[in-house]
């Protein structure tokens, strides 16, 4: 059984003639409980062209200390890492092997790093005798295991916050080791330093900064394909907000897909976004029911209580938990197919072989604008068409389709920002808010389906329908209001368009 942590720390550079400050004195610290020494063999894994470390993963089989096992640690933000552990075997834990999937594919993990560790530990407490925080002095034995036999040593200071407390603490901690003549390390793990210290004397080759307009789209698909990876293993373990942050990632990538046509041959990319469009869907039916739920909870806690009449808040959890029932485990199911997994090696060869049409070698300021100006225009077509009908279902439909136009028209802003600077700015956070706009209009389209849908159901159990009636009735006046504000949001989305440029 594999159980998490979540890992808050500071690394520093040491030598042998470093002296640590009092920690007796530092700002909070009760007393200071020196642990002892012990000594940690760790075996670190990945694939042999270090897939897992080229995204700040580190999978290692450690023995010694008190954790002793398999700890796979994925990166949350600077200097923070979830440390997911599961106990000592022979081979890879089966829960870990699930949560590298998504970087390894087929590719098979093997030893490419041994670190040895003589660790001295110093414990931090509070007045009241409770850690505060772990420093510890490691002295490490680096031996490449796969890719050369070079070795390296060094000394190293740790600084790791105990469970629940206030991160500003290590900056306090922090601040005692640099007075005393500390410095941050340069790495921001043993692992990368020991692969950076042992590897092979050819230097690795360095990317280019964009240029073309094609190097432009790639470095957006690119980064969009990373956050795909990068969020399979959060997904997998249900961390809040990651379903919506990989759907956002997927979404991005086939909108440039589709936008940037000139620069990636669409015919070669269009079986991909059939894929993306797919994963994005059944993504989409636990992230959907969900803003679904909180919508019609909120409006329902809007009402009155004396207009809240008959079980219509047991009803709404009933629809809610049948609706929901199973909902990870499909989700999980979804991530070890077969299916998935293509569309993830179809990324790289995407990414290895780009289908490059001439457009790709053009400036950037110019071909990305290009591609940009057509989405915004198809965009107003759609709005302008919206506008022009009736209050109905035809409107609402026109609306929903004005919807995925915006978002589109944001996406292609976004990519197109960093060359063409603030005015790609300032449209993709104008469209940014039509898209929005829009989006609640649809989250109402489909509250009002769902209330119909329970007044039904209330009926044919002898239950008052009253209540999803006043609440449909409100969604209704939400509609007409959003509808009445669009003309506005839209006018200042449009003066923020990319224009042509004089002469072009």
């Amino acid at each position: 059984m594999a159980d998490s942590k979540r890992e808050i720390e500071r690394k520093y550079e040491a030598t042998d003639a470093t002296r640590l400050p009092d920690l007796g004195r530092v700002a909070g610290v009760g007393s200071v409980a020196h642990e002892g020494v012990m000594e940690l063999d760790a075996v670190y894994y990945d694939t042999e062209d270090l897939r897992l470390a080229a995204g700040s993963v580190t999978l290692r089989r450690r023995t010694g200390g008190s954790d002793a096992g398999w700890h796979l640690k994925l990166p949350v933000a600077e200097s923070v890492r979830d440390e997911i552990r599961a106990p000592l075997s022979d081979r890879v834990p089966a829960r870990l092997t699930a949560l590298i999937r998504s970087r390894v594919l087929d590719t098979p993990v093997v030893p490419v790093v041994r670190l040895v560790s003589v660790r001295d530990v110093h414990v931090l407490l509070d007045d009241e005798g409770a850690p505060l925080a772990e420093l510890s002095v490691d002295e490490v034995l680096a031996e490449r295991l796969h890719g050369g036999d070079r070795t390296a040593t060094w000394t190293e200071i740790e600084a790791e916050l105990a469970d629940d407390r206030d991160p500003a603490f290590l900056d306090t901690v922090g601040r005692a080791l640099e007075e005393a003549g500390i410095r941050p390390s340069a790495s921001h793990s043993k692992l990368a330093r020991a692969l950076e210290e042992t590897a092979p004397e050819a230097a690795r080759p360095r990317e280019d900064e964009p240029r073309t307009a094609g190097d432009h789209v790639l470095h957006y698909v690119r980064r969009q394909a990373e956050a795909i990876v990068a969020l399979d293993p959060a997904v997998r373990r249900g961390l809040p907000d990651s379903v919506h942050r990989m759907r956002v990632a997927i979404r991005r990538l086939r909108s440039a897909l589709r936008t940037y046509r000139r620069v990636l041959d669409r015919e070669a990319t269009r079986p991909l976004g059939t894929e993306l469009k797919w994963l994005a869907g059944e993504l989409g039916v636990d992230r959907d029911q969900e803003v679904l739920d909180a919508r019609l909870r909120a409006r329902l806690g809007e009402l009155p209580r004396p207009l809240v009449i008959g079980p219509a808040r047991a009803r709404l959890r009933l629809r809610s938990a049948a609706g929901r029932g199973g909902s990870r485990r499909r989700t999980t199911a979804v991530l070890d197919s077969a299916r998935y997994l293509d569309l993830l090696r179809a990324l790289e060869a995407l990414l290895a072989a780009p289908p490059l049409l001439p457009g790709a070698a053009g400036e950037p300021g110019d071909e990305l604008a290009r591609a940009v100006r057509k989405d915004h225009k198809r965009l107003a077509g759609r709005v302008a068409h919206a506008l022009e009908l009736d209050p109905g279902p035809d409107r609402d439909a026109a609306l929903h389709s004005a919807r995925k136009a915006a978002k589109r028209a944001r996406y292609a802003a976004e990519a197109a920002r960093p060359a063409l600077g603030g005015p790609a700015k300032k449209a993709a956070k104008r469209l940014k808010a039509v898209q929005s706009l829009l989006g609640d209009h649809q989250d109402g389209v489909v509250a009002r389906e769902t209330l119909r849908a329970l007044a039904v159901q209330a009926h044919a159990a002898g239950e008052p329908s009253f209540t999803w009636g006043l609440v449909y009735g409100r969604e209704e006046a939400a509609a007409a209001a959003t509808e009445r504000e669009l003309p506005g949001v839209w006018h200042r989305a449009h003066k923020a368009r990319i224009r042509r440029a004089r002469g072009h």
